[in-house]
């Protein structure tokens, strides 16, 4: 079981992981939480330093943004998929199976990331030309190839960092991604602006960040070997049930971020039908502090996925039960505490936004975002924890579903049919995905516990 120092991080995990459900999800929450508002820092720090630049460098982000969030989709996919697998043998006590999955991972995120990188480095001047870069090309191109070629390191420091996760080592995970967000956030300005860099200035940022959070990461992993799972890549052979493991949760969890996108793309061209592209403006800023609202919810589902795991593992149901549920409690507090703000300081929030000519004219229309989208923060608690918890106990196409069943069968005719139909314009839109989220939320929970329940049945003896 590798080496003394074993005894420390890795095994604290561990132990974490095999204890009480509900000091468990605390113990692995609060530093996911912390990690990820940081990084949503930023990603508000490198847009306004990217928007310095003009409109050229905003189109040349904004143009590469869909082949990064598909990027970032597999990388996480293939994490998640391996940490949650990671977990389940820890509490099933199989060691050996736990070492297996964290090296199928790492091998498969080297043999993806390849991949991907080269056709995307050879084809990026016509691919983008072809989706209408245009007079942006240049731009496009130097910021896209930067990033392209570091696809590899990219997938490392999701998958590294999804594997401590998964063995319950939030800690060093949380160290990890605060380090490259600051480091990020400090060289933005440096290398856009000091070093005249431009646009490029800002992916090198991005490379470097993400580099330097690897190497710490490479070091834990692979050179300290102070993790409770060890790496064997030495007559290295696939093995059919171990990738089965890991993609049965990774690829719908690369899927469900796919579909949000998609999800976004069928909402900007609903609001273009109805209210041009001042509305898309509205949606696009009101959903920056959405999403900042939910982040918090993101830190807790990550520690969801380990301890629900690892309870699945032990068979015992009512840990997962626990979990679950102590998981929720929490979120609904931050979500209702985050709601009850936004309501409260829309205008103010909405001034920081529109300061610009351009900016007031969509002001009235931001503050109505914001006067109705608030409702559905608490329930995103429900559905974003409920998916998680099938995502620890490998049922991740239960969680691509009713991600599918929120985003793209309930979100679309709701917000098409109160905008058009119903004759609410933005609001209708506005209304939609209250309505939407909440249904979903509700139907995603709602599953989850008699998915518990039917376990508990199979095993009656699985008390918390």
């Amino acid at each position: 079981m590798g080496n003394a120092a074993g005894a420390s991080a890795g095994h604290e995990g561990v132990r974490t992981l095999l204890g009480n459900p509900r000091k468990a999800i605390m113990k692995l929450a609060w530093p996911m939480m912390f990690a990820m508002s940081v990084q949503t820092v930023y990603n508000l720090v490198d847009a306004f330093w990217v928007s310095g630049l003009g409109t050229n460098a905003l189109s040349a982000v904004g143009l590469f943004f869909p082949f990064f969030f598909m990027i970032m989709a597999l990388a996480t996919g293939i994490g998640t998929g391996g940490g949650a697998a990671v977990s389940r043998y820890i509490g099933a006590k199989d060691k050996k199976a736990a070492d297996s999955v964290a090296t199928h991972t790492v091998v498969y995120s080297v043999v993806i990331s390849a991949a991907l990188t080269v056709p995307f480095l050879v084809f990026a001047r016509p691919m983008f030309l072809a989706i209408g870069a245009g007079e942006t090309i240049d731009d496009t191109v130097a910021y896209s190839q930067i990033l392209f070629s570091g696809i590899i390191v990219i997938f490392f420091a999701n998958v590294a960092n999804a594997l401590l996760r998964g063995e319950g080592d939030a800690k060093r995970a949380m160290m990890a991604m605060l380090l490259g967000g600051i480091i990020n956030i400090i060289l933005d300005p440096i290398m856009i602006y000091s070093m005249g860099l431009g646009v490029a200035g800002a992916a090198w940022a991005t490379l470097i960040s993400i580099g330097i959070s690897s190497v710490l990461l490479f070091n834990w992993l692979f050179l300290k070997k102070d993790t409770y799972v060890n790496f064997h890549f030495r007559g290295f052979r696939f093995d059919r049930g171990i990738t089965k493991d890991i993609f049965a949760v990774g690829l719908p969890a690369s899927v469900q971020q796919l579909t949000m996108s998609i999800n976004m793309l069928i909402l900007n061209m609903i609001i273009i039908n109805i209210g041009g592209t001042d509305g898309v403006a509205v949606l696009t800023t009101g959903w920056r502090i959405t999403t900042f609202g939910i982040m918090p919810l993101m830190g807790i589902a990550t520690a969801v996925v380990s301890v629900c795991g690892a309870a699945y593992g032990m068979r015992q149901y009512g840990k997962m039960e626990a979990a679950l549920n102590h998981a929720i409690k929490i979120g609904l507090k931050i979500e209702i505490t985050a709601a009850i703000i936004i309501l409260a300081l829309a205008v103010p929030i909405t001034a920081i936004f529109t300061q610009s000519e351009s900016g007031k004219l969509i002001a009235p229309d931001l503050v109505r975002y914001f006067h109705i989208t608030w409702l559905f923060l608490p329930s995103v608690a429900l559905g974003m924890l409920s998916g998680s918890m099938f995502q620890g106990a490998g049922r991740g196409w239960y969680a691509l579903a009713v991600t599918v069943f929120r985003t793209l069968v309930l979100t679309p005719p709701l917000a098409y049919g109160l905008a058009v139909y119903a004759g609410m314009g933005l609001d209708g839109v506005w209304w939609g995905l209250v309505l939407a989220n909440i249904t979903g939320s509700i139907v995603s929970f709602s599953w989850a516990k008699l998915y518990i329940r039917r376990l508990r049945r199979s095993r009656p003896l699985s008390s918390p």
